[in-house]
């Protein structure tokens, strides 16, 4: 009979032998996230139809044309490049519910106006009779090409999903009747934010300009900041809110359909901005015609009134502060919350630990000393790592300090952090001898 062996959780078995444990490392999640993330509804001419989709920067500029219907360089997505210049992916709901195109041999895989523009060509495949070349088209783009001997051979692709009919030579048959539908309710913006609750980003944007929508976006944000603890930015246009959580663009696009385009750009950048980083004086590096002209005591009074603005500054079009709308300054939330670094910096903290403690702690841990010292010892580190970027200054360990609740399963954290700013102003006095 062989000796006792095996695993243990108490040292109490009776038999001679060796037990062991191979166990982990617990590896502690106190690193910093990753920024870099948006979330957008849009109008669109072609894509995914009632669900949440993600776009990584790579796949944007790869496979726009299969996203969003149109190659990389093409002008009706001068927005989307505007908005993926500084962020590392994108999540975007489709608000318009229109009809798809369709012909007698295919139906157009997602509704919009963008579907007419396909047509389907089949062509006798080489000197064999029995088979045929069944193309594709997206304007003059060849999207796709099989060979077979009936249309139930074909494999719907990234455009079309084929009828099965008869098969007959065709030099292109158009598909018709793609339409974009009705223009977006507040239904369909409600819609897109109930879809998006359960997706992690940074910053949140919105180009529809109505009271209706904007307000129920503010609400939203409002919401998930302070109730559920989720934190992210709203990027909108001419919406002033006096509140950190919503960034306040000023400046119309020129020329465009919407005056309110600058939200693609500002939304990348306040995404895309690193938690150590401001985007005061920061170029505009996009492809939008910015109005930026403005009189000094009109840009006093913008960022008096939590207004992000863009101006000019002799080539280039700056933007002026970092500022985000909140200006009714309190004691116990002073100037520093207006700022978006500041916002930047806490939401970076408020979202990290939490994660920590959700897939490290929550049910894992015992709540003893033992338990509530690894996690300040995690809180600490990750602190560490803030004031290492220079995100935050004159951390010490002892500014965190973690009790036990007034409940068996609650732990208390008091937390005491100095935000770091990057330096907008210079007030120097020179002494000439």
């Amino acid at each position: 009979m062989a000796l006792g062996g095996g695993t243990f959780l108490k040292q109490n078995k009776v038999l001679p032998g060796s037990y062991i444990n191979f166990v982990s490392t617990s590896r502690a999640t106190a690193t910093l996230s990753e920024r870099g993330y948006a979330a957008m509804p849009l109008v669109l001419d072609w894509g995914v139809d009632g669900e949440v989709f993600k776009v990584e920067a790579d796949s944007f500029q790869k496979n726009s044309l299969k996203l969003f219907g149109y190659e990389f360089k093409d002008e009706k997505l001068k927005g989307l490049r505007d908005l993926f210049r500084h962020i590392r992916a994108g999540y975007f709901y489709k608000l318009n519910k229109g009809q798809k195109a369709a012909c007698k041999y295919a139906t157009a895989k997602y509704a919009g106006v963008r579907g007419n523009d396909i047509k389907i060509v089949i062509t006798q495949h080489g000197n064999d009779a029995g088979k045929f070349d069944v193309q594709t088209f997206l304007g003059l783009t060849r999207v796709d090409s099989q060979t077979v001997s009936s249309m139930a051979e074909l494999i719907p692709n990234d455009f079309v999903d084929f009828i099965v009919g008869e098969i007959a030579l065709t030099s292109g048959i158009q598909l018709i009747g793609g339409t974009n539908g009705a223009n977006a309710a507040v239904e369909d913006y409600q819609s897109f934010l109930d879809k998006i609750e359960s997706y992690s980003f940074n910053t949140l944007g919105c180009l529809e300009t109505s009271p209706e929508v904007t307000e129920i976006f503010v609400e939203f944000t409002k919401r998930m900041r302070d109730e559920s603890g989720v934190k992210f930015q709203t990027v909108l246009y001419r919406t002033p809110s006096d509140y950190e959580g919503i960034i306040n663009v000023q400046n119309e696009a020129a020329g465009e359909n919407a005056p309110s385009e600058l939200v693609y750009w500002v939304t990348g950048m306040s995404a895309g901005c690193p938690v150590n980083k401001s985007n005061t004086n920061k170029v505009y590096d996009g492809e939008f015609t910015v109005n930026a002209d403005f009189r000094q005591s009109e840009l006093e009074a913008a960022v008096s009134e939590g207004k992000f603005i863009l101006h000019r500054v002799g080539d280039d079009i700056r933007i002026l502060e970092d500022i985000n709308s909140f200006v009714a300054y309190t004691d116990d939330k002073n100037s520093d919350f207006g700022r978006n670094q500041t916002i930047r910096v806490l939401d970076q903290i408020a979202n990290d630990i939490a994660v920590l403690f959700n897939t490290k702690y929550n049910g894992n841990v015992p709540n003893d000393a033992a338990g509530r010292i690894s996690f300040w010892n995690d809180v600490v580190k990750h602190h560490q790592e803030l004031q290492s970027i220079r995100a935050i200054e004159n951390f010490k360990p002892e500014d965190v300090v973690i009790a036990k609740g007034e409940s068996k399963r609650a732990i208390v954290i008091q937390d005491s952090v100095t935000i770091m700013n990057s330096m907008e102003q210079l007030y120097m006095t020179t002494v000439v001898q």
